[in-house]
């Protein structure tokens, strides 16, 4: 029941203007981000927010001038029934909208535009986070989401291999990855984030897949180019091949051509079905560049014929 001009430093009399620079200024020095160790703090925070609330509502602040109501809002005459009225929590402010009186609530987004910077948030809750109400008190706001990225080796995100991810606190935890994992995935880690008076809020972890050096990412299957050379081509046989997981034996069929693909079963990204994409293998002649063996044998040999001709040239 104080009164909102002494909470606030004004006088009386004083604009609109003054009234918002004398918030904003103990905005900043009270802000329960800068002062999670001092709950007074906290509580003064929200007693300024009630004064600001109240004096910058300019029915209220009439009411309030003519004593028509108190500090707090409620009517001051004896035996008076309040109208309804949301406080402001030690972390959170009254929704914008309408009480219960009818008079819109103020728009404080200027005020806090810029005025926290620097901090990187996701989601409601802190400072951000706006308590409602219709007559009752709403619940004490919730800490600050914290949003982190992490990057994840792209045989990691298809393997599903677990991330160690260290906290703004210290502390780490081994994050499980999802099936379907990809680029722009986010994951919640309830209680991870910014303490407040209504609990801590939560870390929001958005993953970022990080390119291979010659794995391709084809939606759910793996792409990749391999080099086998010309005797392989020619011959066939057995050769070894990378996959995401362990190098495997495949088999190349005699005669083999740069671009013909083979295709790996169960090698790829694990779906959210729970099954997992393939592996798709593209074969890459590889011609040696000065090899005399070679070139002896192809300056007596007729090249196989045009394979161009379909083209028509």
């Amino acid at each position: 029941m104080a009164d909102p001009y002494a909470t606030l430093g004004v006088a009386r009399g004083a604009s609109e203007a003054d009234i918002k620079k004398a918030y904003r200024k103990l905005a900043k020095e009270l802000h329960p981000d800068r002062n999670r160790d001092n709950p007074k703090a906290a509580e003064r925070f929200g007693q300024v927010t009630g004064a600001y609330d109240l004096l910058t509502d300019k029915d209220k602040r009439a009411r309030f001038d003519r004593g028509e109501i108190d500090g707090d809002g409620n009517p001051a005459a004896p035996f008076g029934f309040g109208a309804g009225r949301a406080h402001p929590g030690a972390g959170g402010f009254r929704s914008q909208g309408f009480d219960a009186g009818g008079a819109e609530s103020p728009d404080m987004s200027d005020i806090f535009e810029g005025l926290f910077g620097g901090r990187t948030r996701a989601g409601g809750g802190g400072a951000g986070g706006f308590a409602s109400g219709f007559g009752r008190r709403g619940p004490p706001a919730k800490g600050g989401n914290v949003a982190y990225t992490l990057r994840v080796p792209f045989t990691d995100a298809a393997t599903l291999a677990p991330q160690r991810v260290t906290l703004a606190s210290g502390s780490a935890i081994d994050l499980k990855l999802p099936a379907g994992v990809d680029t722009g995935t986010q994951m919640r880690l309830a209680g991870k984030g910014d303490e407040g008076p209504g609990g801590p809020g939560d870390a929001i972890v958005t993953i970022e897949v990080q390119p291979h050096r010659f794995f391709t990412r084809d939606g759910d299957d793996v792409r990749l180019d391999l080099p086998i050379s010309l005797k392989e081509a020619v011959e066939g046989g057995k050769v070894k091949c990378p996959t995401v997981e362990n190098p495997v034996m495949i088999a190349v069929p005699a005669g083999a051509t740069s671009g013909k693909t083979l295709r790996l079963k169960g090698k790829g990204f694990h779906r959210k079905g729970g099954e997992r994409g393939d592996q798709l293998v593209t074969l890459s002649v590889d011609v040696p560049a000065d090899d005399a063996a070679l070139k002896a044998f192809v300056a007596g040999w007729d090249g196989g014929g045009n394979p161009r001709a379909a083209m028509g040239v």
